[in-house]
């Protein structure tokens, strides 16, 4: 005979429940470690797509070049933040375009950001290419 609190209806809803939230545990962990091994994705789609874009122009625009180019903005968005990216692009744009204020972008604080940036692409390129 079965006693009153241990009975087995008054058991397997205890019993589900603990499994439940051991399940739960276990999903939310791996979701923990999941996202931790992901790489920050903070390059937005129109940044990684205009530097494709630009890519293909250079060494051609066909399907394995695709390939190439997204794993070597891969590869710089991995080394480097897009604060950083975006600065280097900009000072490398102004400083191509050229103009009065020009000189102050050939300062050592500009043209480090600029290395950084070359450095990044040269590494996509060995990866990639």
């Amino acid at each position: 005979m079965i006693t009153k609190g241990w009975g087995l209806r008054s058991y397997l809803p205890r019993a589900l429940a603990s499994c439940v939230t051991a399940a739960a545990l276990v999903v939310t962990a791996s979701m923990v470690l999941r996202a931790a091994e992901m790489p920050t994705n903070d390059y937005p789609t129109a940044a990684r797509a205009d530097y494709v874009f630009a890519c293909m122009q250079v060494n051609g625009q066909t399907r394995e070049n695709l390939m190439k180019c997204s794993c070597s903005i891969d590869v710089i968005a991995e080394l480097l933040p897009y604060d950083s990216y975006e600065q280097a692009e900009t000072v490398m744009s102004v400083i191509q375009k050229g103009g009065e204020n020009v000189s102050v972008l050939r300062s050592p604080m500009f043209q480090e950001k600029v290395k950084n940036l070359k450095r990044a692409q040269v590494e996509g390129e060995l990866r990639c290419f």
